[in-house]
């Protein structure tokens, strides 16, 4: 074994294997932090999607409640008259759709019979109590409710308040209900989200019979689901499938669509029931924190690579200059000195390192030696 390779290359390995586990370790962590900021972000996201529906919710509640409470609208619907309320609210209701986004309204006779819907006066009379447990709860409790339905117009989001007459005698309830899309698309334009909309076909097609026909496209089909709005159509094809839909309870993972990565979260919609009907599904671009792991590992890997070829030449250098080739000169000077040739000091021995100036000196006291016996 010759030290003058077998040394360099193990302390040149040792850096090697030392540079590399800082390099893996530092990239993991940072890997770690991004998992962390994506995680906080996905969390962030679920708080949005529930805070906006409901807010949905409260804004539905407090509109129902503040018609339901106004003397004229207790007289007209304990009257039982029809046209009167449509007159004294049409134009209002209609306002709300164009400006708030207040899809549907409706007066429900006792026990859950609709009444009057000013978004479609002309049908009425159909009982509900199969596929609105919410009204059915409401007049049964004398309690107000919010929460999501799938009615007739479709899904909207829902507040339901009782009716008394002005004798405060219950004979009824007021609902109002805010429409999925303008929810979503709000969301979308105020935190820079993708939002959609799922809903089980077989209760759309059970319940929502003035919905558009159109909906129920292949394109928006997702297993049972029936994808009925959506912010991004071309996103969420590639990032929610039925197997996503399956699931009870709010949900999140990141996936790649477009040659993006995305997060996505997912918040199950359920009924007066309990019964889960739905899902809201938000997404973000994560490319962002992607790219940055990436560069992350690049420059790095630069770096490693930098400091294990510039310790590599130090090691080369420190060797090679302060001790192999002033030890070859030694060497080579005992060697002359062993068989009686004339030899001379050795040059520039003040440079040496201190180990090296001891076996320096003993060459000196040699060398004095064997001048002194030819003399």
């Amino acid at each position: 074994m010759k030290f003058r390779r077998s040394a360099p290359l193990i302390l040149i390995g040792a850096i090697a294997l030392v540079v590399v586990a800082a390099s893996i370790i530092s990239s993991l962590l940072f890997t770690n932090m991004i998992s962390s900021v994506e995680e906080k972000q996905l969390t962030l996201m679920h708080s949005i999607v529930a805070f906006g529906l409901k807010g949905a919710e409260d804004r539905a509640m407090a509109r129902a409640a503040m018609i339901a409470d106004l003397p004229r609208t207790r007289s007209l619907f304990a009257a039982q008259d029809r046209a009167g309320l449509l007159a004294e609210y049409s134009k209002m209701f209609t306002e709300q759709k164009d400006k708030y986004g207040v899809d549907q309204a409706q007066f429900h006779s006792l026990p859950a019979t609709s009444f009057l819907r000013l978004h479609d006066p002309e049908n009425f009379g159909d009982d509900l109590a199969k596929f609105r447990p919410m009204v059915v709860a409401v007049n049964r409790d004398q309690i107000a409710r919010k929460g999501f339905a799938v009615a007739r117009s479709g899904p909207a989001i829902f507040g339901v308040v009782p009716m008394y007459d002005p004798k405060d005698k219950h004979i009824g309830s007021f609902e109002v209900g805010i429409a999925f899309d303008d929810v979503l698309d709000d969301l979308k334009n105020t935190y820079n989200i993708e939002m959609a909309l799922y809903i089980d076909e077989a209760s759309l097609h059970e319940f929502a019979k003035g919905i558009d026909p159109g909906v129920f496209s292949d394109q928006n089909r997702v297993g049972k689901f029936i994808r009925s709005h959506s912010t991004s159509a071309a996103v969420f094809q590639s990032l929610v499938s039925d197997k996503d839909l399956g699931a009870t309870e709010n949900t999140q993972y990141t996936r790649e669509a477009l040659g993006v990565t995305y997060g996505v979260v997912l918040t199950p919609l359920r009924d007066g029931a309990g019964q889960v009907i739905g899902m809201v599904a938000a997404t973000s671009d994560f490319s962002a924190s992607r790219s940055s792991e990436r560069r992350s590992f690049v420059w790095q890997a630069l770096i490693a690579l930098f400091s294990i070829v510039l310790l590599a030449g130090v090691i080369l250098i420190v060797i090679r200059g302060t001790l192999l080739r002033p030890l070859e000169v030694i060497t080579s000077h005992f060697a002359t000195l062993s068989t009686e040739d004339e030899s001379g000091e050795i040059p520039e021995s003040d440079t040496l390192c201190d180990e090296l100036k001891g076996l320096a000196r003993q060459y000196e006291k040699l060398r004095a030696a064997k001048d002194k016996e030819a003399e």
